[in-house]
């Protein structure tokens, strides 16, 4: 059973090693076509601005 265990370790071992020299850049966001593009940010409050147009927590406040 040890020697199951240790022979499937190994071998899953080797597959990892395989595999990061096959596909290096797997983790990499922007060189990858189609990635998503970063969100946009109001430039006063600093929030996430989902809807696009005035940042409605800004002109909340101003109201």
């Amino acid at each position: 059973m040890l020697k199951i265990v240790t022979l499937f370790l190994v071998f899953m071992a080797v597959l990892a090693m395989f595999g990061r020299l096959r596909l290096p850049g797997i983790g990499k966001r922007s060189d990858r076509k189609g990635s998503l593009p970063k969100p946009r940010l109001c430039p006063d409050c600093g929030r996430y601005n989902l809807r696009g147009g005035p940042c409605r927590h800004c002109t909340d406040k101003q109201d």
